[in-house]
């Protein structure tokens, strides 16, 4: 997810199929003991869900002309196959959509939303502001999370399940690392099969009536340099000795700090953006380059 830095920006155009999913366990809300005493209303998702296959059209070579990174170097490859956790951004990455958007829309208000994020380009915005800010545009219920749920299933990107199973195969462990809402995100996980545990993302807040309360903001992802926070905890916590974070915006890019993530890999696949492009340790635009050197 990335909505908050100016950078080029080059969408690449994604045609869907369907494809059915296992049953999506039902979830509920983690909340912090502010609001279980306010009783905030818990969400349970039984219905099984549809994901969305989406078939990226690939960018001309001439717009990967000025990148150097396209090709990995050996220590590159070597860090990327050693990997013992990876952390993917999901909006953008995992998913062909920026839920937030999506949501606007869906509730009736995605050009306002839009709009304001246009203007937030510029980066001067903390991100815990243009969260609220966004949000309070249309200020979703609880039926409303739920029937966008419903009705707009994930929409993966190409070859993400296969990259996932490879990766599960060789003994690393996935994490989902967000700026979006978990209840979006928990249907992705389940698909995949990440557990509810290796998710790092925001969480929106209901009154017991339904209505629309906020974010909870104890969330490392809801402020600015949330993610690189979030890898962080995951490193120090687990131990990992070599942590790849795999995404297409700046506040991914960040997460490559000392004590975080050891190499940045930018996935152009649905958003190129240049600046964060030209600064990623290997960048790619399909995931099978990914899956083909791990084998």
């Amino acid at each position: 997810m990335e909505g908050l830095v100016s950078s080029r920006i080059t969408p690449n155009c994604a045609h869907y199929r369907r494809q059915h999913s296992p049953s999506v366990p039902a979830f509920l809300l983690q909340l912090t003991d502010k609001f279980c005493r306010s009783k905030v209303w818990l969400m349970k998702h039984p219905k099984p869900f549809n994901s969305v296959v989406a078939s990226v059209q690939p960018l001309e070579a001439s717009t990967l002309g000025h990148f150097e990174n396209t090709l990995p170097s050996k220590e590159v490859l070597e860090l990327w196959s050693n990997a013992d956790a990876v952390c993917f951004d999901v909006d953008s990455t995992v998913c062909v959509d920026e839920g937030i958007d999506e949501l606007a829309e869906f509730c009736g208000a995605g050009n306002a939303v839009a709009e304001w994020t246009a203007r937030a380009m510029g980066g001067s915005v903390p991100f815990e502001d243009a969260l609220a800010a966004r949000l309070s545009l249309f200020k979703p219920s609880l039926f409303q999370v739920k029937d966008f749920l419903e009705k707009r299933p994930p929409r993966i990107s190409p070859g993400i399940d296969e990259l996932v199973k490879k990766l599960k195969a060789n003994n690393a462990n996935v994490y989902l690392i967000s700026g979006g809402f978990r209840q979006m995100i928990n249907p992705v996980a389940s698909i995949l099969g990440i557990p509810p545990e290796n998710i790092f993302a925001n969480q929106l807040l209901f009154k017991s009536s339904g209505e629309f309360l906020g974010f909870d903001a104890n969330e490392p992802t809801s402020r600015s340099g949330g993610k690189a926070t979030a890898v962080q905890q995951i490193r120090k916590t687990y131990g990992y000795k070599s942590l790849v974070m795999i995404g297409d915006g700046a506040t991914d890019l960040e997460a490559r700090t000392p004590g975080g993530a050891g190499l940045f890999i930018c996935y152009g696949g649905v958003q190129l953006r240049g600046a964060v492009a030209a600064k990623a340790d290997w960048l790619v635009l399909n995931f099978k380059d990914l899956i083909n050197s791990l084998n």
